[in-house]
């Protein structure tokens, strides 16, 4: 077997591995956990689809799926820190905790009359 043909087999691996967590997995966070494997197999077989042409005879390797992985990097870890966000926030509402994540300053929660049940409104 070949490099190219390794990481191949090993990026199809993870891909497996991924499909499997995300479709028995049984929380959001193992689901996204899951696609982030998915998607670093994806990245691995588009690195051994370049690294392919590289390898004979000192032929530069294709630019464009180190091109696409390099883009998808980037997009992945964009579109994982907004996951996180949003199951953090979906976990605190879940628990009852509807100010988790807000930050309103303390003239307005007086304004909705969450400070005057504490006697922080004067008299």
């Amino acid at each position: 077997m070949t490099e190219a043909q390794i990481y191949g087999v090993c990026g199809a691996g993870l891909i497996g591995i991924g499909l499997y967590g995300a479709i028995l997995g049984r929380s959001a966070l193992r689901r996204l956990l899951a696609f982030n494997l998915i998607g670093s197999g994806v990245f691995i077989v588009f690195g051994a689809v370049a690294r392919r042409g590289g390898v004979a005879g000192g032929v530069a390797s294709d630019p464009v799926p180190q091109a696409l992985v390099i883009t998808g990097l980037v997009v992945a870890f964009a579109a994982t820190a907004l996951a996180v966000a949003l199951l953090t926030r979906f976990a605190a509402v879940a628990r009852g905790d509807d100010r988790a994540g807000t930050h309103a300053d303390p003239a307005a929660r007086a304004t909705a009359g969450e400070d005057a049940s504490s006697g922080a409104g004067g008299g």
